[in-house]
């Protein structure tokens, strides 16, 4: 009895291979549905969310089954079936841009671009925040960013302008002027 319930499933062997594809095609429609900040900007919302989603459909991928090899059977079914979606969208970028989307541009020259924060549904402090993890004092130093299709952030650094480069090459020389006049007194 204990090595029947343990090792044979208690649903058909098909079934367990078929409940894991459904669920995982669902999972990732509603993913892109629900849009990029769900796969890689989290805030403690969307992590609860994501955390409660696997327990949520834990019983749509094993069914009426608590064996150990029908839970094997569920997970290998998962791994390869990802593995091939994603060697397949590897070979086929176009299918790859349709499923991903776009990427959405979020600062642009240092300004911000309020209608895709709200489209994004990403507050202008997340955006700092991530500004700051990057390295920049302030969106104003960011020439451009983009939340890429896998949730990512993008940022690129403005470059300064010749006048700013003419103005901090003059400060540098009043201060080497300074401290000369000062190491003289």
């Amino acid at each position: 009895m204990f090595w029947s319930d343990l090792l044979i499933p208690g649903v058909p062997w098909i079934e367990k291979i078929v409940r894991p594809l459904l669920v995982y095609a669902a999972l990732l429609a509603l993913l892109r549905l629900f849009g990029k900040r769900q796969l890689a900007q989290l805030n403690p919302y969307d992590l609860v969310v994501l955390l409660t989603l696997s327990n949520t459909v834990q019983n749509a991928i094993i069914g009426n089954d608590n064996s150990v090899t029908g839970g094997l059977l569920g997970a290998l079914t998962l791994l390869l079936f990802n593995l091939v979606v994603v060697r397949f969208l590897y070979r086929h970028r176009e299918i790859d841009e349709v499923i991903e989307g776009n990427s959405t541009v979020l600062v642009q020259n240092g300004c911000t671009v309020q209608s895709a924060l709200d489209e994004e549904l990403i507050t202008l402090h997340e955006l700092e925040a991530a500004a700051h993890r990057q390295g920049f004092e302030s969106l104003q130093d960011v020439e451009k960013c983009t939340l890429e299709p896998g949730g990512t952030l993008a940022m690129i650094g403005r470059k300064p302008s010749d006048e700013d480069l003419r103005q901090r090459a003059l400060i540098q020389r009043l201060d080497r002027i300074e401290a000369l006049l000062t190491a003289s007194r």
